[in-house]
């Protein structure tokens, strides 16, 4: 009977409103105001469309991007996620094969948050919600088909925050130049429901991401997993920022080999490790490293969070980072005998970094873990301490986020 009447009432709410197609229906609750219509999306695209920055657009669920479609999104376009929890949660996921062409710009840029948000379209600012609001929706999920490395050597599997049980969620495959559109001046807010046991969604997942597709100023705020996370592939990405996270600022796994150059990661209360970089999980792949440079870290004092958790036999080269706010037992720490081997035989490389130590604390005290005698040097012989950030000669150039709603709150 329950089953019976919410067929009944989601078909009268259908004949109510104007549709367009079977996976787009538009309400207009503003009694004829003027004020933007509210579309709401749910289900599979399946053809191409445009979204526009005179609606708001709710996704309803997951709202997939389909193989051989793109989906357009205009600057300034306002995208909220419904409440949801476990696998009815919402996100917006571009499926393998499917692109979005996502062109906001610093003056009007894309803004997904939650349907609980009370921003309209043109503002910036949320009139209700706080960097202490997380977990009110999903996220951004873009699956390609680049290379991978997980357990058993297989060519696919399925990503983090989608259940099995759902038809689509696959990434990897075989071609690093793989395409999955164009990202860019996106503000993600308030996401990262959880689905599962140990399993959220992240503010944005790239699962075998490819490098012919654009990644380039991109905000995650308020995220209750991870802010940004990589999934093997190739992609890159350019001028990133990630604030109050309930795990990891830059997460990165599976033999991603991609770039990030210019990052910043700004840490709470809430937050995990700054930057936490896993090696493969399978024997595929175990000569992929990816780079991050020109990266700032921005600790949370009191709270004991790790700077770096380098894990799983980690292949990296990390350049040109400044680090400071932490606290005194804050880390950077080698996990792993195989992530220690590849620390001694320079593949897994510190270059220039400059740390604003907390009291009583030196370089040689950083670098922790599963190390022997003369390790840490790979790490000391290339950091220096200095007194504040203003004498920092490395780190992110963060004028690049002046439009983000970071910088409107003075997050850094």
């Amino acid at each position: 009977m329950k089953n019976l009447f919410y067929l009944l009432t989601l078909s009268l709410f259908v004949f109510s409103c104007s549709s367009d197609d079977d996976n787009n229906i538009i309400t207009d609750d503003d009694g004829g105001s003027g004020d933007p219509q509210v579309v709401q999306k749910f289900g599979t695209i399946t053809a191409n469309e445009r979204w526009t920055a005179d609606n708001i657009y709710v996704l309803n669920g997951k709202v997939v991007v389909d193989e051989g479609v793109t989906l357009t999104i205009d600057a300034g376009t306002l995208i909220k996620g419904a409440q949801g929890q476990g696998s009815l949660a919402s996100a917006l996921v571009v499926d393998q094969g499917g692109k979005v062409e996502a062109n906001g710009t610093s003056a009007a840029p894309i803004i997904m948050t939650s349907i609980l948000d009370n921003i309209q379209p043109g503002e910036l600012d949320s009139p209700n919600l706080t960097i202490n609001d997380s977990g009110l929706w999903g996220g951004l999920i873009i699956l390609g088909r680049a290379p991978i490395s997980v357990s058993g050597d297989v060519l696919e599997a399925q990503i983090e925050g989608i259940p099995a049980t759902d038809p689509f969620g696959q990434y990897g495959g075989t071609n690093p130049n793989d395409n999955s559109g164009i990202y860019r001046y996106i503000s993600l807010r308030h996401g990262g429901i959880t689905i599962g046991q140990d399993n959220e969604i992240n503010g944005i997942t790239m699962g075998g991401v490819g490098n012919q597709t654009i990644m380039e100023n991109l905000e995650v705020v308020a995220n209750q997993d991870d802010a940004f996370e990589w999934f093997g592939g190739t992609v890159n990405g350019t001028n990133l920022i990630a604030w109050g996270h309930g795990d990891d600022g830059l997460d990165a796994d599976q033999s991603w080999s991609g770039t990030v150059d210019n990052a910043v990661v700004i840490q709470t209360a809430a937050s995990d490790s700054a930057l936490e970089l896993d090696g493969p999980e399978g024997s595929a792949a175990t000569e992929a490293s990816f780079t991050m440079k020109n990266i700032t870290l921005i600790g949370n004092p009191g709270t004991g969070q790790r700077i770096t958790d380098c894990r799983d036999g980690l292949i990296a080269n990390l350049e040109n980072v400044l680090v400071y706010n932490f606290s005194s037992d804050s880390r950077i720490r080698i996990s792993g005998a195989d992530s220690r081997t590849e620390l001694v035989n320079d593949r897994l490389v510190f270059t220039n970094w400059q740390v604003v130590l907390a009291n009583g604390v030196t370089i040689d005290d950083l670098l922790v873990g599963d190390l022997e005698p003369g390790d840490a040097l790979k790490f000391t012989d290339n950091a220096t301490s200095i007194p504040n950030v203003g004498a920092a000669t490395v780190g992110a150039d963060t004028s690049v986020f002046a439009w983000t709603y970071s910088a409107l709150k003075s997050a850094y």
